[in-house]
């Protein structure tokens, strides 16, 4: 009977509506979307008429008899911890008519989603790799804290002119904890959260990809492997192979940071 109730309420709960005010202090301004754990709005604060993220924790996951509930907690505390210039600074945390609430900086910027496809930018081969080198130190902050991000998709990494920014730390955990929902996902799943150093490696070797195929002019419409698809020179690829895990994976974020200097200094135009 639980599992129904919570089913329900998980398929008829809806976002809460622009221009509604909460806690007496900020109002929503649009609602940007919602995750396995919450709601997510753009919100102002009266007072200062500042512009926040806020997080409101799904109701079905507070009926959960585990820490899901905690897991709007977990974040803050995490992004508190970390305090750092890439990721969101915590503004304020509380709970307002029974639903959970987290409020945070807004970072300002584009995708490379949006840079690619909207603004029509094209990254070269050596382009990709400084990219990925800008986020592979924000990382490193990140794993040297002994935290593993596990959710660094194209949405959740932000560029602001020279800047890049890392956002949603939702599912980041502890390198030492253990997420039991990893038991029933599948092998792919796994890979992109697996409590591992090599999952946040797993999921960069996939943005490095997104972006190698802005320049990507397909000339044929057979299905091909990316490595037959996109010329890459031979120790990009390999970086690539290693950061997927097809060939023997990275271990520790300064084997990968140390593989895209020397390909970038080694390949560079001067």
């Amino acid at each position: 009977m639980r599992g129904l109730c919570k089913k329900i309420v998980q398929i008829t709960e809806r976002p809460l509506k622009d221009g509604t005010i909460i806690n007496g202090r900020f109002t929503i301004c649009r609602w940007l979307g919602k995750g396995s754990f919450g709601f997510t709005y753009i919100v102002k604060e009266h007072s200062s008429e500042n512009l926040y993220v806020l997080k409101q924790l799904r109701k079905y996951k507070m009926m959960v008899p585990r820490s899901d509930h905690h897991s709007l907690q977990r974040e803050g505390n995490i992004l508190k911890e970390l305090d750092h210039e890439a990721f969101p600074t915590i503004i304020d945390e509380f709970t307002y008519n029974n639903k959970h609430f987290l409020v945070m900086e807004l970072i300002h910027g584009k995708t490379y989603e949006e840079i690619i496809f909207a603004d029509e930018i094209k990254f070269s081969e050596i382009d990709s790799f400084k990219e990925l080198l800008k986020i592979l130190f924000h990382i490193k902050y990140l794993h040297d804290k002994e935290y593993v991000h596990r959710d660094l998709r194209i949405p959740n990494i932000i560029k602001r002119e020279n800047h890049v920014f890392i956002i949603d730390f939702g599912l980041a955990r502890k390198i030492s904890e253990y997420d039991e929902d990893l038991d029933k996902a599948s092998e792919d799943k796994k890979l992109f959260r697996e409590v591992s150093f090599k999952s946040d490696f797993y999921a960069l070797g996939h943005f490095l990809l997104f972006l190698l195929y802005s320049s990507y002019e397909p000339t044929s419409n057979k299905k091909r492997t990316w490595e037959e698809e996109l010329n890459i020179s031979v120790d990009g690829a390999r970086i690539i192979r290693k950061l997927l895990q097809i060939e023997p994976p990275y271990e520790y974020i300064d084997e990968v940071i140390r593989s895209v200097e020397t390909y970038i200094k080694a390949n560079e135009v001067l």
